[in-house]
């Protein structure tokens, strides 16, 4: 008797892909303490942004990189898509209890260049199947690209 593998209704999928990056979204969250006291408190670069930004921005971020999963998945998402996808949410994850939590910024910033060669790697494999998938990561790479320039930048000035 074989067992069929039920594929979730789009709706679910969707909700899948929400929660997913919801539980990265409150991992950094929870894992950062006072991050803006702390982010405040370091030295800065001239073109580093102010505090209130992020919160804003990662919120857009993360909307569109559940949208683009989801939508990647509704075109027939591979493995290998999906996996980058996930190593992505992970690594993501990872970033703020390295950077905020611990201190370990030199650490967190091996972890944000693999967060930017695994998303660019993201894109190619989204594109393969689903152009808007693609398409919606690309603010995604283009801020976290900015945040691996200043997490360089307060590594050098701190």
């Amino acid at each position: 008797m074989s067992m069929a593998v039920r594929t979730p209704s789009p709706p679910v999928a969707l909700a899948g892909f929400g929660v997913a990056v919801a539980l990265v979204a409150v991992v950094g969250a929870l894992s950062s303490g006072d991050a803006a006291g702390t982010y405040t408190a370091l030295r800065q670069p001239d073109w580093a942004p102010p505090s209130w930004l992020f919160g804003p921005m990662w919120t857009v971020l993360y909307v569109l990189l559940a949208l683009s999963g989801w939508l990647y998945w509704r075109a027939g998402a591979a493995k290998s898509g999906l996996i980058a996808y996930a190593a992505g949410l992970v690594l993501n994850a990872a970033w703020s209890p390295l950077f905020f939590g611990n201190g370990l910024r030199t650490v967190a910033l091996v972890d944000i260049i693999a967060l930017d060669i695994v998303v660019v790697a993201c894109i190619w494999l989204f594109s393969q199947r689903s152009r808007a998938a693609a398409l919606l990561q690309v603010p995604y790479l283009a801020w976290i690209l900015f945040a691996t320039a200043l997490n360089t930048a307060l590594v050098v000035l701190n």
